[in-house]
C-alpha cells in the first residue's frame, strides 16, 4: 500500500480533540531511507537508521502538519520509495472522547489494489502481510499454508513469494483466496510487496524454479 495510502487509516485511529500526535515512519532499508531524508526534511523528523520518526501538530505554524504531511507522501510515492507508517501516540484528547472506529481495509482487497498497480509484464513478487495482532499469528499462518509463508524475526509479519506465470511462487489467485480466508475470520494486517520482477524466463528442464530475491544479503 502506497504511503498516502495508509495515512487515512492512521487518521482513523487518533483520538477525537488531538492536538499532537507521533508517527513513525519505517523503510525497508538505509538506500530507501537516504532518498527519503531528503523529502522529508520540511517535516523536522528525527531519524535511527531507516526509521524516521516525526512530532505531527493539528494546526497552528508548526513544520508537520496534516496537509504537509499529506503533500510529502504523495512525493515519496512518486519517487517509489516504499514504507510503513505508523501511530505511536497522541496528545491533547480528553479522556471522556471517543475513538473513531479504526477503518481497515479488506486484505483480498488490498490485494486486488496492490497488483492493479503493477507493471502489466510482473512475474514474480515477494510480499508481506503484517498482522496487527499476536494473537492472529498462528491462526493466520494457518490459513496461509498454500503460500508457504515465512515468519519475519520477533515481527507479526509473514512473508511469501507470488508468480503470475511459473516458477516459484504462488498463484495470485490462490493468494488471494487465502487472504479472502483471513478476512473471514477478522483477521486485520497491513499488506504490501517488498519485491517485484517483470518478465523473468523459466528454464524449461526446471520449472518449478523461478529469480532468487535478496532481502539483507539472504536469499528468499
Amino acid at each position: 500500500m502506497k504511503l498516502a495510502e495508509q495515512w487515512p487509516y492512521v487518521e482513523d485511529d487518533l483520538p477525537e480533540g488531538w492536538s499532537a500526535a507521533r508517527l513513525m515512519l519505517k523503510f525497508e532499508d538505509e538506500q530507501q531511507a537516504q532518498r527519503a531524508a531528503l523529502i522529508l526534511g520540511p517535516l523536522a523528523p528525527g531519524r535511527t537508521g531507516s526509521t524516521f520518526r516525526l512530532t505531527l501538530y493539528k494546526g497552528g505554524a508548526q513544520p508537520a502538519t496534516p496537509e504537509r504531511l499529506r503533500r510529502v507522501l504523495a512525493r515519496l510515492d512518486q519517487q517509489r520509495l516504499e514504507g510503513r507508517l505508523e501511530l505511536v501516540s497522541a496528545e491533547g484528547a480528553s479522556e471522556e472522547a471517543p475513538r473513531r472506529p479504526a477503518r481497515r481495509m479488506a486484505l483480498a482487497v488490498a490485494w486486488d489494489a496492490l497488483l492493479a498497480r503493477l507493471p502489466s509484464d510482473w512475474s514474480d513478487l515477494y510480499a508481506e502481510v503484517e498482522l496487527d495482532s499476536t494473537d492472529f499469528l498462528d491462526r493466520g499462518a494457518l490459513l496461509l499454508a498454500p503460500t508457504n509463508p515465512a515468519r519475519i524475526g520477533a515481527r507479526t509479519a509473514l512473508r511469501f513469494r507470488a508468480a503470475r506465470r511459473s516458477g516459484y511462487g504462488v498463484a495470485a489467485e490462490m493468494a488471494r483466496r487465502c487472504l479472502e480466508r483471513l478476512d473471514a475470520e477478522g483477521i486485520t494486517g497491513t499488506l504490501r510487496v517488498i519485491r517485484v520482477l517483470s518478465d523473468t524466463e523459466v528454464p524449461a528442464s526446471t520449472p518449478s524454479q523461478g529469480p532468487v530475491f535478496r532481502i539483507g544479503g539472504r536469499a528468499v
